[in-house]
């Protein structure tokens, strides 16, 4: 059957999805406000189609996109429960408001406080939380042969996105992570809450970003979790010439290509990379937890968003 999965669907389209659509199998989602931009549909697609070959029950799942507004989240949840969803991704705006409705599965949740992943368990009618956003930065640097273990890391934001990037350079210990942020409270929520967090090592430095800090060092980690950047006209986060030389930049954004911050570091010779590797990771890992596979066709997923991306 065919189902238009590049569409936007909205929330009133999950209100009459038994009326609307033709589609009867398992779905999943990605659900963000915006979303237009995402590739993940042709990533998941791909490797459902590729899983399809040896086990002929994937051929009946789809994964789709969905335009939530932050307040339509607790119905929308509700709705794709009940139309018989079993896996959402969650990206902006979402990562920090599902907690109000979810089950943390995985104690990354609760240490980060945020979910990007999401798992409807029938046995306790629940969504069940994961954050695979941490796993993903990792392994996206591991491509470029950039180790978070021992490195000075600065990260720019403290929403969704950057609470999984940051308790990740928690666990694997980096040597000090500074976070930047336009608001200063949000800043300090953040690092009180990380420092709760039993991944929270007592040799790594953990501080609110300060251009007159004496510590900052060159050859850091730079990871852009906002969102600026995502609107040709977004200024940078960061302007790289007001920090001592990082070692990398990278840019969890990869919708343009190349954002403002990208464009610097390459006028300015310092590696860099975008977040499509790490849309991958994150993605591979989402799959694992929604089926239970642990040998998900990440080479697959992978050349599906090159193609996507290169088409679009």
């Amino acid at each position: 059957m065919y189902v238009d999965t590049e569409f936007v669907y909205t929330l009133d389209d999950l209100r009459n999805w038994p009326n609307r659509s033709l589609f009867k199998g398992t779905a999943l989602a990605v659900v963000g406000h915006p979303i237009a931009h995402s590739l993940s549909p042709a990533m998941h697609n791909a490797a459902l189609q590729k899983l399809a070959q040896t086990d002929p029950q994937y051929a009946d799942w789809r994964y789709f996109k969905f335009d939530i507004p932050p307040e339509g989240l607790g119905e929308a949840l509700r709705l794709f429960s009940a139309n018989n969803f079993l896996g959402l991704n969650l990206t902006v705006p979402h990562k920090t408001l599902a907690l109000d409705y979810i089950y943390p599965e995985a104690a990354t949740v609760e240490d980060a406080g945020a979910a990007n992943t999401l798992k409807f368990v029938k046995e306790f009618n629940r969504w069940h939380g994961y954050n695979t956003d941490g796993y993903g930065l990792r392994h996206a640097l591991k491509d470029k042969s950039v180790e978070i273990r021992g490195s000075d890391v600065i990260l720019l934001g403290a929403g969704g996105a950057a609470r999984g990037a940051a308790l990740e350079c928690l666990v694997w210990q980096c040597a000090s992570l500074r976070i930047l942020n336009r608001t200063r409270p949000t800043i300090d929520l953040l690092i009180d809450h990380l420092k709760k967090s039993t991944a929270c090592n007592p040799l790594t430095q953990l501080l609110a970003f300060d251009f007159a800090d004496p510590g900052l060092h060159a050859n850091a980690i730079v990871i852009n979790a906002t969102s600026l950047g995502l609107k040709n006209n977004d200024e940078s986060p960061l302007d790289l010439t007001r920090i001592p030389r990082p070692a990398f930049v990278f840019d969890m954004i990869y919708r343009p290509a190349e954002t403002r911050l990208l464009k610097q570091a390459a006028e300015m010779g310092i590696p860099f990379a975008n977040g499509l590797s790490m849309l991958v990771h994150q993605g591979a890992q989402s799959l694992r937890h929604w089926t239970g596979i642990e040998s998900v066709p990440v080479d697959v997923m992978q050349r599906a968003v090159n193609s996507a991306l290169i088409s679009s």
